[in-house]
C-alpha cells in the first residue's frame, strides 16, 4: 500500500501565484547587497574621471539587462523552476546542469546566505551590545574544522531559520515578506540619495575634477567589479514555474528588476561623487556608504545607516532563501538530488524540503565559519555559469529553429554574444589574478562530478 503522505507530497505541484512585480522584487533584493557599498572604490581606482566612472556603471546595467533578456527567452521557452540548471541541461546535458546546481547548493546560495546572516548579526550588534562575535559560548575543534557558537552566530542562525519558516509556510506569506523587504530596501536607498542631494554637504564641482586620462584597459578592468555588483539579475528565472503567464511575466520581472537596479546604482554613484572627489573615493577602505554619509551628514548618521543595512541585508537573505531551493527542487525531479527535495508540502504548496536542506547547510557554514572560503573560491563560478547559460540560448535556437517562443531576447545575437564575451573575460581575469583561489574553486566544482555519478546510480 503506498504511503499517503509520500503520495500527497510528490503528487502536488507548484502554484502559479506570482506576478511580474513579485519576480522583480526578488531580483532587486538579490542584486543590491554589499557590492554597491564596497566596489565603487575599486571602480574609481581604475577610472579616475567621474563621468567615465558613471558610464561604466551604466554599461554594466546594459550588460546585465542583455543577460536578463537572454534568460527571459530561455525561461519563457522552458518555464520551469531552476534557472540555468534547466537551460544547461537542455543545451549541454545533465552533468553540466548538475555542476551549476551543485555549486549553487554548496556555495552560491548557501554560502551567500551564511555570509549575509553573519553580516546582519554584526550590524545588529550596534543596537544589541550582547551580540558579540568574539565571545565564544561553545567551541569544538575537530581537524580542519572548528565549530564555534557565539551570540552573533546564534543571531545569524535565528535570521536564517526565521526567513526559512516564512518561505516554507506558503508562497503568499513568502511573497508578502519579500515584497515588503524589497520595497523597504528601495525606499531607504531612494531616501538616502534624496537627502544626500537635498541637505548633504557635497559639491557638484566634484564632477568636473578628474585625475589623469582614462585608458581602455582601465575602463575594461573597472567593468569587472561593476558586473560583480550586478550579480543576481537572473533571480526571477528560478521562479518561472510559479509565475503566472511566464511567457509575459518572466521577461517583465527580469527587465523591470534589472532596470530598477541600474537606476539605483547610477543614483548612488552620483551621490558618492557628489560627496567625495573621485580621488578620495578611490582610497576609501571601508564601506563607501559610511564614508559618504559622514561627509554628507556627519558622524551621527552611523546608527541609522546600520539600521538601514539590517533591512537591506534581510531582503537579500530572503530572496536567496526564496530562489535557491527551486534549483535543488528541479534537480531532485530529474533524479540528480535527494528525492525528498522534489516533494512539495501538501498544505503550504512550497518545496519545503529543499528550502530546509539549503538552510541546514547554510547553518553548518555559519557554525564552522567556512562560508568565507567557499564564497571566495566560487565567486567566479556565478559569472561562469551565467555566461554558459546565455550560451545555451544560441544552442537551443539552432536545435529548435521552428519552436514557438513566447518571448525573444532583445538584441539577439549581438547583445547576448557581448554578454558571453564579458563574462568569460571576467572568469579569465579572476583565474589570472587569483590562481590559487580559482583552482580551489575549480576543485569545489569538480567535487560534484563523482556525486553526479553517485546520484545517477541511486535514483
Amino acid at each position: 500500500m503506498p504511503d499517503p503522505l509520500r503520495t500527497s507530497w510528490t503528487g502536488a505541484s507548484l502554484v502559479r501565484r506570482l506576478g511580474p512585480f513579485d519576480g522583480a522584487a526578488v531580483v532587486i533584493s538579490n542584486v543590491i547587497g554589499g557590492g554597491i557599498f564596497f566596489l565603487p572604490s575599486l571602480v574609481a581606482q581604475s577610472i579616475n574621471q567621474p563621468w567615465w566612472m558613471l558610464g561604466a556603471w551604466g554599461a554594466g546595467g546594459l550588460l546585465a539587462f542583455s543577460g536578463a533578456m537572454a534568460y527571459a527567452e530561455l525561461a519563457a521557452f522552458r518555464p520551469r523552476s531552476g534557472g540555468e540548471y534547466v537551460y544547461l541541461r537542455e543545451a549541454f546535458g545533465p552533468m553540466a546542469a548538475f555542476l551549476t546546481g551543485w555549486t549553487s547548493f554548496v556555495a552560491g546560495f548557501s554560502g551567500a546566505i551564511a555570509a549575509s546572516a553573519v553580516a546582519l548579526a554584526s550590524y545588529l550588534g550596534s543596537f544589541l551590545p550582547f551580540v558579540d562575535g568574539s565571545q565564544s559560548l561553545v567551541a569544538v575543534s575537530e581537524g580542519l574544522f572548528t565549530l564555534s557558537v557565539s551570540p552573533q552566530v546564534i543571531l545569524a542562525l535565528m535570521t536564517i531559520w526565521g526567513l526559512t519558516a516564512v518561505h516554507v509556510v506558503g508562497l503568499g506569506t513568502g511573497r508578502f515578506v519579500q515584497n515588503l523587504l524589497a520595497g523597504a530596501k528601495v525606499a531607504l536607498l531612494v531616501a538616502f540619495v534624496g537627502m544626500g542631494f537635498a541637505v548633504g554637504e557635497g559639491s557638484w564641482t566634484h564632477f568636473g575634477v578628474g585625475v589623469g586620462r582614462v585608458s581602455g584597459s582601465g575602463w575594461a578592468l573597472a567593468l569587472l567589479p561593476v558586473m560583480f555588483a550586478y550579480s543576481g539579475w537572473n533571480a526571477a528565472a528560478y521562479l518561472a514555474e510559479e509565475l503566472k503567464d511566464p511567457g509575459r511575466n518572466v521577461p517583465l520581472a527580469l527587465g523591470l528588476g534589472t532596470a530598477t537596479v541600474t537606476v539605483i546604482y547610477l543614483m548612488l554613484n552620483l551621490l558618492y561623487i557628489y560627496a567625495l572627489p573621485i580621488s578620495e573615493l578611490a582610497v576609501v577602505n571601508e564601506n563607501v556608504a559610511y564614508a559618504v554619509s559622514e561627509r554628507l551628514f556627519g558622524s551621527a548618521i552611523a546608527l541609522p545607516i546600520a539600521g538601514a543595512s539590517i533591512i537591506m541585508i534581510a531582503a537579500s537573505i530572503s530572496a536567496m532563501v526564496f530562489a535557491g531551493p527551486r534549483v535543488y527542487f528541479a534537480m531532485a525531479q530529474d533524479g540528480l538530488f535527494f528525492v525528498q527535495a522534489s516533494r512539495i508540502h501538501p498544505v503550504f504548496r512550497t518545496p519545503a524540503t529543499a528550502i530546509i536542506a539549503q538552510s541546514l547547510w547554510a547553518s553548518i557554514l555559519v557554525l564552522t565559519g567556512t562560508f568565507e572560503q567557499l564564497v571566495a573560491f566560487t565567486a567566479f563560478a556565478v559569472v561562469l555559469f551565467a555566461g554558459v547559460a546565455v550560451g545555451a540560448l544560441f544552442v537551443l535556437r539552432a536545435r529548435n529553429p521552428t519552436a514557438e517562443r513566447p518571448f525573444k531576447a532583445w538584441g539577439y545575437p549581438f547583445a547576448p554574444f557581448l554578454f558571453i564575451v564579458v563574462s568569460m573575460a571576467m572568469v579569465a581575469n579572476s583565474i589570472w589574478r587569483s590562481p590559487v583561489i580559482s583552482v580551489a574553486g575549480l576543485v569545489v566544482i569538480a567535487a560534484g562530478i563523482p556525486i553526479y555519478f553517485f546520484m545517477r546510480r541511486v535514483r
